[in-house]
């Protein structure tokens, strides 16, 4: 069976694509864990490494292994992309903000 170079086929990455994606994720999981297990940073030094290497992890994702880019045929990707960035924002922060109000208001004593 022979090998053609399709449309479809034409969107993959490289080895070496997969593979700088595999170090980088590997990499931005080891710097939480090594922080975390260490305990030499205060909590929120902590808390704020966690949550930037788990944003640059999202990111390494969506660019090395799902190839999600700007180019013009890959416009609908990003597009859906954003719509459910902007439900998610909405969703868990209007839930953080009704229970927060919620502690606050129901607070005894």
């Amino acid at each position: 069976m022979s090998h053609s170079s399709s449309p479809l086929t034409s969107s993959h990455g490289s080895v070496k694509s997969y593979v700088t994606g595999l170090l980088l994720s590997l990499v931005l999981t080891v710097i939480p864990f090594a922080v975390v297990m260490g305990g030499a940073l205060s909590t929120a030094t902590t808390v704020v490494v966690i949550a930037v290497t788990a944003v640059l992890q999202i990111l390494v994702q969506l660019v090395m292994f799902m190839h999600m880019n700007t180019k013009a045929d890959e416009g609908w990707n990003v597009m859906s992309f954003v719509f459910t960035l902007t439900i998610l924002v909405l969703v868990v922060g209007g839930s953080l903000w009704i229970m927060q109000h919620l502690h606050l208001n129901m607070m005894i004593g």
